[in-house]
């Protein structure tokens, strides 16, 4: 008698152990096969978000089985969510329910203009470039503006965390808020007795970034600079200038490494050695570092400036005729030498 009621419970524990283990594989156990992004698009149909699911997770039945429990099927959100390693079909529902989406990190670099921006931006996102540069056009218009390439002052160079399913009015919105919080009453004086009109502050701050690779050490030197020139109503003989009106006449195909003499006739109204002033807008997306520098520009008396081949990506600064003659001289030797064109 002792040993049939071993065996039967023998037997009920393993019936309690077998389906207390598909239990725990069903619930709670791990059904990550390997890690990665599921993307699922607006208007995915059921079949096309598991579709997109399945190449993630080991045991599809027991999902599917939970996402029907949950009713995945009319709850389900759009976006681009993490699978990791030890999630369970609860988890994983209930991420795509709530609509927890992992973000992407955005680099908005110093881009020559916003299409270009588009272009990268939207390799991280649902929304294609064209449909993306589209609707910022309008967004532009409603603004008073022609399109978006109007808008690269509200834009800076940063990193940005975005969604996959941001939509351009959303991305535009969050910089625009960025915009308005950088524009404090204390910088609003200060661009009041600047002299200046805030595009000419976002075009000075544009040549600042480029002369500088960026850097902050010489920005407010160089500002002061340009601020000098700009004040004598001499040319601002800009090299990036230069480079981004020859760079903009070719659809910003063409890399420049030096800028000849050929090219500083090239007839934009932002070629600095062709037209005095400053130029009509930025000549690519700035950092508020940038901004700053302009806004808290050096007091001097430099009317000159010309790279330092002895400390790359830094300038030798002069108010001297004869000084900077020497200094150019010594440059376009260096750039002969190493026989850059």
């Amino acid at each position: 008698m002792k040993k049939i009621i071993l065996i039967i419970s023998v037997v009920f524990v393993a019936i309690l152990g077998f389906f207390g283990l598909r239990f725990y594989n069903k619930y709670l156990g791990n059904n990550v096969e390997k890690e990665g992004f599921v993307l699922i698009p607006h208007h995915s149909s059921y079949k096309q978000v598991l579709d997109s699911i399945s190449p993630f997770i080991k045991n599809q039945d027991n999902f599917a089985s939970i996402a029907d429990d949950k009713n995945l099927k009319d709850n389900y959100k759009p976006g681009r969510y993490e699978l990791k390693s030890g999630m369970n079909n609860r988890e994983i529902t209930n991420m795509i329910i709530a609509g927890n989406q992992t973000p992407n990190s955005f680099r908005i670099k110093d881009f020559d203009d916003v299409y270009q921006m588009v272009g990268r931006v939207t390799k991280k996102t649902e929304i294609d470039s064209a449909k993306f540069v589209k609707k910022l056009d309008e967004i532009a218009v409603k603004k008073g503006y022609k399109n978006a390439e109007d808008l690269k002052k509200y834009f800076f160079n940063n990193t940005y965390d975005f969604f996959w399913t941001v939509t351009p009015k959303e991305f535009f919105e969050k910089f625009e808020s960025d915009y308005k919080d950088f524009w404090t009453a204390e910088r609003i004086e200060k661009e009041k007795q600047s002299g200046l009109t805030r595009d000419q502050i976002y075009a000075l701050a544009s040549l600042v970034y480029k002369e500088t690779g960026g850097k902050p050490d010489e920005q407010k030197t160089v500002a002061g600079l340009y601020i000098n020139r700009y004040k004598k109503g001499m040319k601002l003989q800009s090299d990036p200038t230069v480079i981004y009106a020859v760079n903009k006449a070719n659809n910003f195909t063409q890399k420049i490494k030096r800028v000849y003499y050929k090219y500083l006739k090239e007839p934009s109204p932002y070629n600095t050695y062709a037209n005095k002033g400053i130029p009509p807008g930025p000549i690519c997306i700035v950092d508020k570092n940038s901004l700053n520098a302009v806004l808290d520009a050096e007091k001097n008396n430099y009317i000159f400036m010309c790279a330092d081949p002895a400390r790359p990506g830094y300038h030798k600064f002069t108010d001297n005729d004869a000084e900077h003659a020497r200094n150019a001289k010594a440059y376009q030797d260096w750039l002969d030498s190493r026989q850059i064109k």
